[in-house]
């Protein structure tokens, strides 16, 4: 079919989607999802019961729907939306994987779907025993001495990581110690955790290879320094091989390293935080280990640290009676920063990620980093001779190209992104890492077959190539989907977060 061809079938579905969401938005007068048979008990007025304040009011204008059309409006937005079953989902630095379906058949068994957290130690052995096998494996993994898994997410690890440091050094009397230091290379929530902490954040440049510039890093780095923050590898996705250096100079002061985890899966075999230098380390369970995470959970950020740190981990820890061998909740640690998550955190995605540790084996783990890795460098390869590439050395898990070589015709990269959406495929990061103007940040993980990358980087060339001969099509992109391209600007600054029966006539 022509263009002219498709671009009148997308008109067509795109009215055809318009009605049939206005229809679903309206509703019509009487209809309703289900019909309850009449009480044989006196009815309970709401109010009367449980107080206005508990109470919502009804709604003016929400429209009254049927079960039929509630069930086809939302299996039609599925239809249209994008996910990592559907495609590559190349989305930079979160390490979008296929999550095999053996882990959500494990997590449904009974007896991990049905407990209650509010059981009993002794009701609950086989929990804590998973939970206690995930720390040890974790552990085993990062090289760390001992992990909490509390946290829920990569942002409140690194919190949790960062309280641990500063509950360490008020035990040691060093209340001097004010500047955490951060590697312009390393992840965006790395400042705010530090200031959330009442820690001064100090940015520390990188050298010209893409790495942490050492005598910078050397200049800043006094008896007034209680952290740095470290990605490794980091968000060029280069790995930073001076760590003997970088630990030398910060154990020299007396400060402690923290390492973001979030690109675990690139190291995972390989090499070991903890035996490089690190005192502290986060992980996302739900990126690793996998877990389904897009659209922004749920998530799994456990922490590693060192012995001296064990003390400092929040309650309660999982242990062991090492006389009878039950395992129980320990709330008895006077030095622990206190609890960071309700109950002891997001279960499901513990056993999600014990399972996938399970299944793949020391030998399976490895060949992910393998195979994340080289099929990094393999669309590096490919398209370094079409995009430009900032660092052009061995890359790690992504890569990060910039959109310098469009910019000649006009065509940025949130361009790019958007005319890749026609071919079918999910963007990746843009405009990220900052340290790159224009930055277009690829992760294939380990999920992707190289059918998978050919097709993907055909595409992606095919965009170059029009950037050059049609830069109008590329700016004006996507034209293939359901939704043009959106005010992002507006999207932020005045957003809808509820239903209004206005909004359904525009």
């Amino acid at each position: 079919m022509s263009d002219q061809g498709n671009n009148t079938k997308l008109r067509d579905d795109q009215a055809q989607l318009k009605q049939e969401m206005l229809i679903f938005e309206r509703g019509s007068s009487g209809r309703v999802g289900c019909t309850f048979p009449r009480l044989d008990v006196p009815e309970v007025n709401p109010v009367e019961a449980w107080g206005e304040d508990a109470v919502r009011g009804e709604i003016a204008g929400f429209p009254e729907v049927s079960e039929v059309d509630v069930v086809r409006h939302f299996t039609r937005i599925s239809q249209h939306n994008f996910g990592i079953e559907s495609g590559l989902f190349p989305l930079g630095s979160c390490t979008m994987k296929y999550n095999p379906k053996v882990h959500e058949r494990v997590v449904r068994s009974p007896g991990f779907a049905s407990a209650h957290p509010y059981m009993p130690s002794a009701l609950m052995q086989g929990s804590l025993d998973v939970m206690r096998r995930l720390e040890e494996a974790l552990a085993a993994v990062t090289g760390m001495d001992r992990v909490t898994l509390q946290p829920a997410a990569g942002a409140q690890g690194e919190l949790t990581g960062i309280m641990m440091i500063a509950a360490y050094h008020a035990a040691r009397g060093d209340t001097q110690r004010r500047k955490v230091l951060i590697p312009d290379s390393a992840h965006g929530t790395n400042p705010a955790t530090a200031a959330f902490c009442g820690f001064d954040p100090v940015e520390i440049p990188s050298n010209s290879r893409g790495t942490t510039d050492i005598e910078a890093l050397r200049a800043k780095a006094d008896d007034t320094t209680a952290a740095l923050m470290l990605t490794n590898p980091n968000t060029l996705g280069l790995f930073e091989d001076q760590m003997e250096e970088i630990a030398e100079i910060m154990h020299g002061c007396g400060a402690q390293i923290y390492c973001d985890g979030a690109n675990l899966n690139a190291i995972l075999g390989k090499t070991r935080p903890g035996d490089i230098g690190i005192d502290v380390f986060h992980i996302n369970l739900h990126k690793t280990f996998t877990t389904p995470h897009g659209g922004g959970g749920p998530g799994g950020g456990p922490v590693g640290v060192c012995e001296h740190l064990i003390p400092f981990l929040p309650r309660p820890t999982v242990e062991t009676d090492a006389e009878t061998g039950t395992a129980y909740l320990d709330w008895d640690r006077p030095d622990s920063i206190g609890k960071v998550q309700g109950f002891y955190g997001n279960f499901a995605i513990m056993v999600r990620a014990y399972t996938y540790i399970r299944a793949l084996g020391a030998v399976g783990l490895r060949q992910v980093a393998e195979d994340a890795v080289l099929n990094a460098n393999y669309i590096q390869t490919r398209l370094k001779e079409h995009y430009h590439l900032p660092q052009d050395r061995l890359c790690m898990h992504e890569v990060v190209f910039s959109d310098k070589c469009q910019k000649k015709d006009d065509v940025t990269a949130m361009d790019v992104c958007k005319r890749l959406m026609d071919y079918g495929y999910h963007p990746p990061t843009v405009y990220f890492p900052l340290v790159v103007s224009g930055a277009l940040m690829i992760e294939p993980t380990e999920s992707v077959s190289r059918e998978d990358l050919d097709a993907f980087i055909a595409a992606m060339v095919a965009i170059a190539e029009e950037a050059e001969s049609d830069p109008a099509k590329v700016r004006g992109a996507p034209h293939s989907t359901f939704v043009a391209r959106l005010d992002e600007a507006r999207a932020a600054r005045k957003p809808i977060l509820r239903w209004d029966p206005e909004l359904c006539e525009e």
